[in-house]
């Protein structure tokens, strides 16, 4: 369930289009709205967010700070940028940062609520024109998949369940765990599979199998 969501974005006219937006499509969602890095990190010590839609270029710094810090501290949230910058170079950052998202809002709003929408049903959102740029990424290099036979039984298990968008506290309850051990399990799955996000996690859990019934570890 998405409830708390923050919006990182320093132009009023967008920051209330995308409040407008996530509160038609999340039930009762609490929203957090800045204007600056600064208010947005503010925020993340106080309230712990289910999503973050972030600006890249802002008054006081760069959006993938943010994302670094949600990614760091608050792994549960789902970060999801939103920009108008669609060069390569700011696409590459914002993942390389921990983003799961990357919408441009130059999109139809309806294109953009679409996207969002996809989130329940824990999928990626994605403009068509950045899903084309990242599925042409991989046709030419491929995941990389040598990692997943360094993954302990327990790294597996938190994989599986990361990739289904459980919070750190729901994985900690399923596995009997502190939530700070699931934590650095998490830490030690990105870092063995060179992956820096739930996006990408979802992908190796994919081809694992432990995203279907038959293949979840118990």
């Amino acid at each position: 369930m998405i409830g708390t969501i923050l919006i990182l974005e320093d132009v009023r006219q967008s920051r209330e289009s995308l409040a407008a937006i996530v509160e038609k499509i999340f039930s009762a969602p609490r929203i957090v709205k800045e204007a600056t890095v600064r208010g947005a990190e503010q925020a993340c010590r106080d309230i712990e967010f289910d999503l973050a839609l972030v600006d890249l270029s802002l008054p006081d710094g760069d959006g993938t700070t943010l994302l670094r810090r949600l990614n760091r501290d608050q792994p549960a949230c789902i970060t999801v940028v939103t920009t108008v910058m669609a060069a390569d170079s700011a696409i590459v950052s914002a993942l390389a940062a921990g983003a799961q998202g990357y919408l441009l809002k130059s999109e139809p709003e309806q294109v953009l609520e679409n996207q969002l929408r996809l989130l329940l049903s824990g999928v990626p959102p994605l403009s068509p024109q950045i899903a084309r740029r990242i599925m042409h990424h991989f046709q030419l290099t491929g995941p990389n998949y040598e990692g997943t036979a360094k993954l302990t039984r327990r790294e597996t298990e938190v994989l599986g369940l990361i990739a289904r968008r459980l919070r750190v506290s729901d994985v900690a309850s399923a596995l009997g765990l502190a939530d700070s051990t699931v934590i650095t399990h998490i830490k030690s799955v990105y870092r063995k599979l060179e992956i820096s996000n739930r996006a990408e996690a979802a992908i190796h859990a994919s081809r694992l199998g432990l995203l279907s019934d038959n293949g979840r570890k118990s």
